[in-house]
């Protein structure tokens, strides 16, 4: 038997609602708010007005970049997840399933710079399991789990969005997606770019943490009153983590195609693979539902902390998706096929290095 979707990455909506959806186990009234495509972490009441909430990611390790770019990529988005919900880890667990061609000095580095990143960010690690697997030669290297006690009321979800929101974006498009390009392939990058678009361009890869994002938000704001839900990029890009919001809280959207932000540098290195850098893995940046009318606020605050926001767009009543580009409407359609994989795997074929 084969796979059963035509596709690498993370499953499809239509998947996760068919087999995963009404299959989770008992139901508990303490938890409030469960699993829900599109939807970033869990939260389960605790009683006296507070909860616990839950999100879980693969693990990355990938030697061909080495240890502590993989041990920064595991553990920032399994941050980025959770700091959607306005507040920041607190605990970890990680499942290591190790390939047996790592050394055990790979191994040290690895957990090395994942413990100094979760000390770093005063998250302790509670436990896990480690182990190596015969034949288990992927850049997926197991799966960890962050958790968060804070007060219930104020704790966000990414399906909080509502209709009229404003939709605010953080720094720039496929942050993730082209720096790990770049830092695959540097000798073809810098060749058909220049060295200079190959350096900036690897060097975002340090900028896709979207922890000071969700800070600053929920700082700046009054969440769930003023600062409605946030989402952050991943699989599917920018566009893609707006349509997973707008699924998940029942809304619609309208988006300014040409207010999306993009640099010269991630624009080249996307054009050079191929890939739309507004549906490619976006790490690094942030989607925020914002009550109308507290955009400017927001902006202000996130620009003098240093990370650069702007209004794209907003969440409708109607259901419909449009992008719109000068006097152009279109409709959004987009298969779920994050465009990067197959840049990455093609590039190999071709040689690339």
């Amino acid at each position: 038997m084969g796979a059963f979707e035509d596709q690498s990455g993370k499953v499809s909506a239509k998947i996760f609602k068919e087999d995963l959806l009404e299959y989770c186990g008992a139901n508990r009234k303490e938890v409030v708010s469960g699993p829900r495509f599109g939807v970033d972490t869990a939260v389960i009441d605790l009683g006296s007005g507070e909860a616990l909430a839950v999100s879980s990611d693969p693990l990355s390790l990938i030697p061909t970049l080495g240890m502590e770019v993989s041990a920064w990529l595991s553990v920032h988005l399994l941050i980025n997840d959770m700091v959607t919900t306005g507040f920041a880890p607190q605990y970890a667990q990680f499942v290591l399933n190790l390939p047996v061609s790592l050394t055990r000095d790979q191994f040290r580095e690895y957990w090395k710079y994942i413990h100094q990143i979760c000390e770093k960010h005063e998250i302790a690690i509670t436990g896990g399991h480690t182990g190596q697997i015969p034949r288990q030669e992927s850049t997926i290297s197991g799966g960890g789990t962050m958790f968060l006690r804070a007060p219930k009321d104020r704790i966000l979800s990414s399906d909080g969005a509502q209709p009229g929101d404003s939709i605010i974006v953080t720094k720039e498009a496929a942050v993730s997606s082209t720096s790990l390009l770049a830092m695959a392939f540097p000798e073809t990058v810098s060749e058909k770019c220049s060295p200079d678009v190959q350096k900036k361009v690897a060097n975002n890869f340090w900028n896709l943490s979207v922890l000071k994002d969700g800070l600053v938000a929920a700082k700046s704001l009054q969440p769930k009153a003023e600062l409605r839900a946030m989402h952050d990029v991943t699989e599917g890009g920018i566009l893609g983590a707006i349509n997973e919001m707008a699924e998940a809280s029942g809304c619609g959207f309208k988006v300014d195609k040409n207010k999306l932000p993009v640099s010269e540098e991630v624009q080249k290195v996307a054009n050079l693979f191929d890939i739309d850098p507004f549906l490619s893995i976006g790490a690094g940046s942030m989607i925020l539902s914002v009550k109308n009318g507290m955009e400017d606020q927001l902006i202000a605050d996130m620009t003098k902390e240093g990370i650069p926001a702007v209004k794209v767009g907003a969440f409708t009543e109607e259901p419909d998706k449009c992008l719109l580009a000068g006097n152009d409407i279109t409709p959004f359609l987009f298969d779920g096929v994050d465009p990067y994989w197959n840049a990455f795997f093609n590039a190999l074929k071709a040689g690339w290095k």
